[in-house]
């Protein structure tokens, strides 16, 4: 297989071998390859995680997400930590009796 480089590609890869991170334009070449094998495989992952969350939505699993929504996760959340958080501090001044 041949491949043509823009000029730029080329300045790019020749840098990259003077400077020692790569020995070879073969090198170049398979690095970019594991690159974007690498980004594929990440990309058909999150297309199957939001086919699944498709799904689950379809099924009426979730919650619609809205300002008000939110609003109350927020304050689900933040009645989660103080709760927690009397908790461990209850433990710890009981610990330091």
């Amino acid at each position: 297989m041949e491949v043509q480089l823009t000029a730029d590609q080329q300045a790019f890869v020749r840098q990259a071998i003077q400077s020692g991170r790569l020995t070879s334009e073969q090198e170049a070449v398979r690095e970019a390859l594991a690159l974007w094998e690498e980004r594929e495989r990440r990309r058909v992952a999150f297309l199957a995680t939001l086919d699944d969350a498709r799904a689950s939505l379809a099924r009426g699993e979730g919650r619609a997400i809205t300002q008000e929504s939110m609003r109350e996760l927020a304050a689900e959340v933040g009645e989660r930590g103080r709760a927690r958080l009397i908790l461990e501090l209850g433990v710890e001044l009981g610990a330091q009796r």
